[in-house]
């Protein structure tokens, strides 16, 4: 049986980040439930063609001709190992679009009984709640996105929450069941010293997350924080700096007994995410969603960045408008790119 991954956007936001160069939208919320009607109409139209298309020998036409006849309504030789719902905010919508989701996805595709099952959230839009039934979806692993402990860091980078919102959103996450935590954390900002990198650090890993998530800021065309840094109101730390809180946050999750398993995520024993290993192993994957990518068959492609766009053509049945080819690869392409993802950083 084929083993693929799924991820699946969520475009919408409360409030745009400063630094976020994401396809996400604010102030949309009208555009919500069409949205998802366009997105669960995509998933339905993919699955049954990755059915179809499926190379099918004369002692199995029995299930080909169940298929026809309404009989199957699964991917009998796909299986989904890994579901990631990313944005976005996931977790600004209301828990009734991810639960029409998770179904819909399990009446398409057969799920493994061991799948990891992501979703990201915010603090200060999940509530004990929403985390409640997002266990009872059988999601078992959230996405904290937290970046920084300073609430003046936080508001400096137009985030919608404080810290203490985020201990409230982790404690709950714990109370609720949740036993595979990922917590994001930014360093290289604007106003940011190595004491608040180590403060950070250390109140994260009070927490004992399984998984920590550790970027860099970068400055990406069209946001307000780029706008910010050109125009003199806001400076970067010097990059010998930011190299040291790098080097400084890896030497200090390793002591704590966190693996350094790609250049920005850390993870207990057997908590390094699946999603994130199934890419570097080349593993399928299918995206849904406004810009979300694909690679299956050794094909690349990505859905269109535009909302609006994306709706209409599901509206209009030419779905195909939505896709943006990217790359066929050829087996040579494979094993070059293979050998490429094995580099590792010192």
């Amino acid at each position: 049986m084929k083993k693929i991954g799924i991820y699946v956007h969520i475009p919408f936001c409360k409030k745009k980040c400063k630094y976020c160069d994401f396809v996400s939208f604010s102030g949309m919320e009208d555009r919500v439930e069409e949205y998802f009607n366009a997105l669960f109409e995509e998933i339905s139209i993919k699955s049954d063609e990755i059915y179809k298309n499926l190379e099918v020998n004369e002692e199995s036409d029995s299930v080909a001709n169940k298929y026809e006849n309404g009989k199957v309504n699964k991917n009998e030789r796909v299986e989904v190992d890994t579901i990631y719902i990313g944005g976005g905010t996931p977790s600004v919508v209301s828990e009734k679009y991810i639960e029409e989701l998770i179904y819909l996805i399990h009446k398409k595709f057969v799920i493994s009984e061991t799948a990891e099952i992501t979703i990201e959230v915010n603090p200060g839009t999940v509530s004990e709640e929403k985390l409640r039934n997002y266990i009872n979806l059988e999601i078992n692993r959230i996405s904290i996105g937290l970046q920084s402990a300073n609430n003046e860091l936080l508001k400096l980078l137009g985030r919608i929450h404080t810290y203490e919102e985020f201990e409230s959103t982790f404690e709950s996450a714990r109370k609720v069941g949740f036993k595979n935590i990922n917590v994001d954390l930014m360093i290289g900002l604007p106003k940011q010293s190595m004491k608040d990198v180590e403060e950070s650090l250390n109140k994260i890993i009070s927490k004992s997350p399984e998984h920590i998530s550790v970027y860099s800021l970068i400055l990406e065309e069209g946001t307000e924080m780029l706008e910010l840094i050109e125009k003199n109101i806001l400076k970067l730390p010097d990059e010998n700096l930011e190299r040291e809180m790098y080097w400084q946050v890896k030497k200090n999750l390793e002591e704590k007994g966190y693996t350094h398993y790609e250049i920005s995520n850390f993870a207990k024993n057997n908590y390094s995410s699946k999603h994130n290993m199934n890419c570097w192993n080349q593993h399928d994957y299918l995206g849904f969603g406004v810009s979300a990518h694909s690679y299956y068959d050794g094909i690349r492609y990505s859905n269109i960045t535009g909302l609006k766009t994306y709706i209409e053509n599901i509206k209009n049945n030419t779905p195909i408008y939505n896709v943006v080819f990217h790359e066929n690869q050829l087996k040579d392409d494979m094993m070059r790119e293979y050998m490429l993802l094995r580099i590792k950083e010192d």
